[in-house]
């Protein structure tokens, strides 16, 4: 498979390889995106579960004036896709765009569920993956209450990947839950 590697890196609680999961690495296919593009789109329910071969995608909601409020982004080497329809099979109440133009790898559910039939190193994999996405859900949410506009624009860059901070600072402005502009007067007061 020529993501072979890519799948080793991205699943790396799960002592992979081709020799002892042969049936994992047969489950992928390919899929392509233009910039723009909507992988997921609210009220659709998410049927692939996807890792990132290349670009940025964004998920978001809509507000009751029609603006994105950005909840997050994947890019290289991360997951992708709306996880809470994708495991509960239920319509999304978010947007998946594509921020730039994207390949995925994806699986659909009935595969990804068979993952924790075929192969039981999957339910640590699936453990320590769940647990990560809630606390990291959770810590998003205490920083976005408790602290101030500059505070939440230091804590992204210095944990930002390269990759996020060239996509249009409308949709960082958004997921930090400031206004451009404030977005903008930080972002000159940091060079």
């Amino acid at each position: 498979m020529e993501y072979e590697q890519l799948l080793i890196n991205a699943f790396r609680n799960v002592n992979l390889s081709v020799e002892t999961h042969p049936e994992f690495f047969e489950m992928w296919e390919e899929v392509e995106y233009d910039r723009s593009d909507f992988i997921t789109s609210s009220g659709k329910v998410e049927r692939y579960f996807y890792v990132v071969v290349s670009g940025v995608q964004t998920i978001y909601i809509l507000s009751k004036e029609g603006d994105k409020q950005v909840i997050g982004f994947s890019f290289n080497g991360s997951f992708s896709g709306v996880y809470d329809s994708f495991l509960m099979e239920k319509p999304s109440h978010y947007f998946l765009e594509a921020l730039t133009p994207t390949k995925l790898i994806r699986m659909n559910k009935q595969q990804y569920d068979s993952l924790f039939e075929i192969y039981p190193e999957f339910d640590r994999w699936g453990r320590i993956v769940h647990q990560n996405l809630l606390v990291g859900r959770v810590q998003r949410e205490i920083e976005l209450i408790t602290l101030s506009a500059k505070e939440r624009y230091q804590i992204f860059m210095e944990r930002c990947p390269e990759k996020l901070r060239t996509i249009p600072q409308k949709y960082l402005a958004s997921y930090l839950n400031m206004t451009p502009e404030t977005f903008s007067r930080l972002r000159k007061e940091k060079s």
